[in-house]
């Protein structure tokens, strides 16, 4: 039984108990919105990770991607940076791992954090050694069930590039044609071997390794645009189609999944592009790589990509993909994962704070901070922030000779209108 067959016959498992505490939501209408398919909680049958929700009425929550690749291949490197990332607030962690030994960075990385783990199994299949003309369709199964075996909680899956949407995009005028690694190589592998998807095609055999170990499956954007110019086409729109359709198959199935969405959308977009996803998904939770709200900022993509992510959670995304400034540059290190999942969080918890269901809860954390501030107590300041470290150094590398900090001194106007309220001079 798989925990969503198991919400559905109205039991309120051991993970959602978990889920509802954290969340400060009844556990009953937790119970319901898993068997509804709203919430997931992404956990492979190991049992490994600490369970986390994402969706209707959870916190908006963060992902963070790490890997190796072909250039940088340190598999210690990875395993780090998914500790940083937790240790900074990601409730989830992709080992996107192309070069050395993927095998021994997952293997790492499973081991090292008590998070949910995702991957992308067509790196497996095609990164093994074997050309990517002699790769069948039982290898990419395959990289599906060893990743499941091994513990993975969720995959990323490009199932709904099928024959049509791939169309679809030969026939648009796109600039990018397709940016997501895991869609180009679906499509390399669908137009050498004249055929349709496997993932797509046999979409049956998917879901039974996948309820088997009861892994979650994130239903991958292969179209997602890769710049300004692409966002919102047809054939963006033609993929999401086709896995609403896959949404309702995968449910049928006991198999929990949510939907992956773009990638680069301008402000304008992002409200209409989030609220039509889900509608068309049977409100599904949605996962976002930004969006990126323009091409303009290489080095500083860590903040596009906040911005979109904070319009996309107030409309109703539900887990943010972490964006480092190394984004379209270079992969990252420790310091840029730090960076990316901090300002991430930033944006997840601004969302939070006018999403219903979340909001009162995020309310009382700013209304805790602004207490502090009135008092002008720095150490409850820091524990509030969400990096309190960063806080703390910067007030203390230049701080004032009084309580208030060095910008204003004396001319705080918290003190002025203490003083002025109180009637001293």
């Amino acid at each position: 039984m798989t925990l969503l067959n198991r919400a559905r016959n109205h039991e309120i498992t051991e993970e959602i108990r978990y889920v509802a505490e954290a969340e400060e939501i009844n556990a009953e209408k937790l119970r319901r919105l898993v068997a509804a398919g709203r919430v997931v909680i992404p956990r492979n049958i190991c049992s490994r990770a600490s369970p986390v929700g994402i969706g209707e009425c959870m916190r908006t929550r963060i992902n963070a991607n790490v890997g190796t690749s072909a250039d940088f291949a340190n598999v210690a490197d990875e395993v780090e940076k998914a500790l940083v990332a937790v240790r900074h607030g990601a409730d989830a962690v992709m080992d996107l791992s192309t070069g050395g030994d993927p095998d021994a960075v997952l293997n790492g990385v499973l081991k090292a954090v008590n998070a949910p783990v995702g991957t992308v199994p067509i790196y497996r299949a095609v990164c093994s050694g074997t050309p990517l003309p002699n790769v069948t369709s039982d290898d990419l199964f395959n990289a599906v069930r060893n990743h499941a075996e091994r513990g993975v909680d969720f995959i990323t899956i490009h199932a709904g590039v099928n024959r049509h949407v791939v169309d679809c995009l030969i026939e648009s005028d796109r600039i990018m044609n397709v940016v997501s690694r895991g869609g180009a190589l679906t499509i390399a592998w669908m137009q050498i071997h004249n055929s349709e998807n496997p993932y797509y095609a046999e979409y049956d055999y998917l879901l039974e390794i996948a309820r088997e170990h009861d892994v979650t499956l994130s239903l991958g954007d292969g179209m997602r645009p890769g710049c300004i110019a692409d966002a919102s086409d047809p054939a963006m729109f033609a993929e999401v189609i086709t896995l609403g359709r896959l949404v309702k198959r995968a449910r049928a199935a006991g198999v929990q999944c949510m939907i992956e969405g773009p990638g680069h959308i301008p402000m304008n977009q992002i409200e209409h592009g989030v609220r039509t996803t889900k509608q068309i998904c049977d409100f599904a939770p949605l996962y976002l790589l930004g969006p990126i709200v323009t091409d303009l900022a290489p080095g500083y993509d860590h903040i596009t990509g906040a911005i979109g992510g904070a319009i996309a959670g107030m409309h109703g995304a539900d887990f943010l993909c972490m964006i480092t400034p190394a984004e379209h540059l270079a992969l990252p290190t420790s310091n840029d994962i730090k960076e990316g999942t901090i300002i991430t969080k930033i944006a997840a918890h601004a969302a939070d704070l006018v999403k219903p269901g979340v909001r009162n809860r995020a309310l009382a954390q700013d209304h805790a901070m602004a207490l502090a501030r009135k008092h002008l107590d720095w150490n409850t300041q820091f524990k509030c922030a969400i990096d309190g470290e960063r806080a703390k150094s910067i007030h203390e590398a230049r701080q004032s000779s009084g309580d208030a900090c060095s910008m204003c001194g004396e001319l705080c106007a918290i003190e002025v209108m203490k003083r002025a309220l109180e009637g001293r001079e």
